[in-house]
């Protein structure tokens, strides 16, 4: 505890006297392990002085192994040991940095974005794997992200793809990212296809990036798949030259529109802290490699509230993708039903089917989709909404937010949105069952009575 001291400077031998200890680095992986960097070039000993003890300092190891000796600037400032890898570390000279993967009997100069200065420091973040590097004269540097640095020894460097052991993934408040290095000897025919799985087998996110020849990276926001978004195929209830408008002049679907839903619309679920596995497929071939997401130091909820969180927000864009299955599908039938009535020929008995099909089918839509939301314009604010914008808002004040409603995506969703969301719900299942009657009964008893068939895409 500092009340007694051992003077090991004997024990170190090839020091040079006067020498000035500049770094003590003591091992994070073995206790009896340590290094020094000795400085002596005010005594105009130039050459690079690295120590290692590996029995409490009783006996010491010169490190500098390669590392340049016959520059007037080769003398070691600073030595630091890489808290994820054994055995890997950084040495900071009079005018450069070198890294070594074997407990520095061999050492690599890094010099890319780096200028020729005094390294007076270095520093490496375990939880980022970025290496900082404090220079005399020329500011602070970062090398970001070295976990592919950390493994260049530990693969097959003949092998056509790489994918590289993910550094972990930082869950911050609303939000977050995970890189993923890797190599192609040479660029792909094809895109690059991106999985993300969760502890349970299930993936929860589908990515395809463009391939090309050497090392490249790809950022995941966090965020499983985005949901199915609704169609709209059949004229607009209160708009009947909707499709002679600019913005879906050439269309053949236009989106539902309203002030504060593009967010929720669009947002994937946000995921909680973790186990996760990332797969990557080029060529015909699948590699994969497991990570974890951590959470913010600075969000305080715990970590079964974020999962109670995100099951939340899973659950309901499951059941937004329920809802714009059913609004598509109908969709689909009435833009048919438009066609047909415009068709020469039509029998009169045929016309009478097909108007008591469209209203069938309208107010099953009206279930899901208020009329003013139909029109795809967001001035309409004059009715209640129905269970689509309903999930939608409600995706938003669970999750990352929506319009002027910041979200509440890092803590436990509250009894009232779970209330709110069982109603919801009900309403679903009450639309749903009407929409079965719809497509299991009315539809094949129209085909049958008018002999037109009406095509489901699936």
């Amino acid at each position: 505890g500092g009340t007694a001291w051992t003077d090991v400077t004997s024990n170190i031998t090839g020091m040079p006297a006067w020498g000035t200890v500049r770094k003590i680095e003591p091992s994070r992986f073995d206790p009896a392990v340590a290094y020094i960097a000795v400085d002596a070039h005010m005594l105009d000993d130039r050459k690079p002085y690295i120590f290692r003890t590996g029995d409490m300092g009783r006996t010491w190891t010169r490190v500098s192994g390669d590392l340049p000796s016959d520059h007037p600037l080769s003398y070691v400032m600073a030595v630091a040991e890489n808290p994820n890898r054994k055995g890997m570390l950084f040495a900071g000279t009079g005018h450069a940095f070198f890294y070594s993967l074997d407990d520095g009997a061999h050492w690599t100069q890094l010099k890319t974005g780096l200028p020729a200065s005094p390294v007076s420091w270095v520093t490496v973040q375990k939880q980022y794997h970025d290496v900082v590097v404090s220079t005399y004269g020329r500011g602070l540097f970062i090398l970001r992200d070295i976990s592919m640095l950390e493994q260049t020894d530990e693969i097959d460097a003949g092998a056509d793809a790489q994918l590289y052991e993910p550094r972990p993934a930082l869950r911050t408040a609303r939000g977050g990212s995970a890189t993923f290095m890797h190599a192609l000897r040479a660029a792909p025919a094809d895109s690059v296809r991106w999985e993300i799985v969760d502890a349970s087998g299930a993936v929860i996110r589908r990515m395809a990036t463009a391939g090309r020849g050497g090392v490249s990276r790809v950022t995941w926001d966090l965020r499983g798949n985005t949901p199915r978004q609704p169609e709209l195929r059949a004229l607009a209830p209160d708009n009947p030259a909707i499709w002679e408008e600019p913005r879906f002049k050439d269309r053949t679907s236009r989106g539902v529109f309203h002030w504060g839903i593009d967010g929720p619309q669009r947002a994937g679920v946000l995921v909680a802290p973790g186990s996760y596995t990332v797969r990557m497929s080029v060529n015909g071939r699948t590699y994969a490699q497991p990570f974890v997401v951590l959470k913010d130091p600075a969000v305080s909820s715990a970590d079964a509230d974020l999962l109670a969180n995100t099951a939340t927000q899973q659950r309901i864009v499951g059941d937004i993708n329920s809802a714009v299955e059913m609004i598509n599908q109908i969709e689909i039938v009435r833009k048919q039903i438009e066609e047909q009535l415009r068709k020469p020929g039509v029998t009169s008995a045929q016309m009478k089917a097909l108007q008591q099909l469209e209203q069938r089918a309208f107010a099953t839509e009206l279930q899901l989709l208020s009329r003013t939301e139909q029109n795809s314009d967001d001035k309409w604010f004059v009715e209640s909404y129905k269970v689509y914008l309903n999930l939608i808002w409600l995706y938003g004040e669970v999750g990352t937010g929506a319009g002027d409603v910041a979200g509440g995506a890092d803590y436990r969703p509250t009894d009232a949105q779970m209330e709110t969301l069982a109603q919801i719900e009900r309403d679903l299942a009450k639309a749903n069952a009407e929409y079965k009657v719809l497509m299991e009964t009315h539809l094949p008893a129209f085909t049958k009575a008018t002999g037109i068939t009406l095509i489901l895409i699936m």
